[in-house]
């Protein structure tokens, strides 16, 4: 990681160019870095879907989690909506994981299976 003062000195914006990314020091047109992190998360699947129901940091409400899918970002999204549309709830996608409120695990791990992946109930 680059010392504070690295990070300070770096160019922010350039008349000539626009706006800057602060990691690659690109223009933001020419900036690889989203892709990048994207292959980076794509490369450290393992090809299983895990499906999991997570109550913490959530007030108590309870969300089923959906994660180690091998989609882009875009084509996630498109699952994303498929799912909550199949659960009828409401939902997100935060970090390539897929957010579905309520316990849906059951009905999600039979539509993911009928879609083709390797599904797994993880946690409780």
């Amino acid at each position: 990681m680059a010392s504070l003062q690295d990070q300070l000195r770096g160019l922010v914006y350039s008349t000539e160019h626009g706006d800057t990314c602060p990691d690659c020091r690109q223009p933001l047109d020419a900036c690889a870095c989203a892709e990048l992190a994207e292959q980076e998360r794509l490369a450290a699947l393992d090809g299983i879907v895990r499906l999991r129901r997570e109550t913490s940091g959530r007030k108590g409400k309870g969300v089923t989690t959906i994660s180690g899918v091998p989609l882009l970002e875009k084509e996630l999204k498109a699952l994303a909506k498929a799912l909550k549309q199949r659960c009828g709830t409401g939902g997100a996608v935060k970090a390539g994981v897929i957010e579905i409120q309520g316990d849906q695990r059951e009905t999600l791990k039979a539509e993911l299976e009928r879609r083709g992946y390797t599904v797994k109930l993880a946690g409780g």
